[in-house]
């Protein structure tokens, strides 16, 4: 089970990426990408969505990820172009409802590798200010998704009320056994101001958008339903980390979650439930910009990106 020292987890966790492209699910309103490679707008009924790269590295897959059954991991690897290490994404999303600007995920605020850190610049490409967000929600207290919350010690969007699910909180901040210092210190500035605020699984935390239980790669590993005029889009967090392998083997887990087994079936269940219903997606550690539909493929699933035409 992952510990303290959250710090040591940003130089050793890696994440994964796919580069394949699949048939194209009916078409929805969307943009090219835009000039700067950074963000990307789509609109969600009268909602607007902006994935924002916070920038990508080379990780070690094979080291990392935990085989259901022997040589699955370098089969799976090699047959989508990779050996030993694996181009990752790091994305976060602005969820845009037209009276509140919400930001679900931060990235690492740089501290993870000298090509991360770049989400708050591609936020103001975008056109939004820090000071701007209304809303930020987390999936999950891992460093790669709360570490652009402050610098230097203070509120990086001091406007924002912060939202994590209790559950995580009470873990990685408040357990005396597996509190982190770098997670106390990061939500810090914002229960000292009173703008960090926690939920329960099911809780609508802005209008549109509903806290979705998804616990097993942390204790209260939370996704996010965003819903508008009957478009949806579910924002995963890690339920998926190396789309080259999990989408054609999902039993497939990574070192970092806490709970292996319900890791597991929690990403079975999602990619299952996206495959029939056809909702947007939106993934931390899929290519940027992260954003595109599950499909089946056989026994298994494929990933549609964004922009994919008939």
């Amino acid at each position: 089970m992952i510990r303290s020292h959250l710090s040591s987890l940003f130089a050793a966790v890696m994440f994964a990426t796919s580069t394949a492209t699949f048939a194209a699910m009916p078409a929805v309103k969307t943009q090219a990408a835009e000039p700067a490679p950074g963000f990307y707008r789509m609109a969600l009924g009268t909602f607007t969505v902006v994935a924002l790269a916070d920038g990508g590295f080379d990780m070690p897959a094979p080291k990392l990820l935990q085989e259901d059954r022997p040589g699955v991991v370098k089969d799976l690897l090699g047959k989508a172009g990779y050996s030993d290490t694996v181009p990752t994404s790091i994305n976060g999303f602005l969820i845009d409802t037209g009276s509140k600007r919400v930001l679900i995920d931060t990235g690492t605020g740089g501290a993870l590798a000298p090509t991360t850190g770049k989400l708050l610049e591609h936020l103001r490409a975008a056109g939004y200010e820090p000071a701007q967000i209304d809303e930020i929600l987390i999936t999950h207290l891992h460093p790669d998704h709360i570490g652009g919350v402050t610098h230097d010690g203070k509120a990086v969007f001091a406007n924002a009320v912060l939202r994590v699910s209790a559950a995580d909180v009470a873990y990685w901040a408040d357990d005396a056994k597996t509190a982190s210092k770098d997670v106390i210190a990061a939500l810090a500035p914002y229960r000292a101001s009173g703008h960090l605020q926690t939920f329960a699984p099911g809780a609508t935390l802005a209008p549109g958008i509903t806290a979705i239980d998804t616990a097993g790669h942390t204790a209260g590993h939370t996704s996010y339903l965003v819903e508008s005029e009957g478009r949806k889009l579910l924002v995963w967090g890690d339920l998926l980390h190396v789309a080259a392998v999990q989408f054609a083997d999902p039993k497939v887990t990574i070192q970092y979650d806490s709970t292996p087994a319900q890791a597991e079936k929690q990403r079975q269940k999602a990619l299952a439930a996206a495959a029939q219903n056809g909702e947007w997606i939106a993934a931390a550690h899929i290519a940027f910009p992260g954003l595109g539909h599950v499909v089946k493929a056989g026994d298994a699933y494929a990933w549609q990106p964004v922009g994919t035409t008939h």
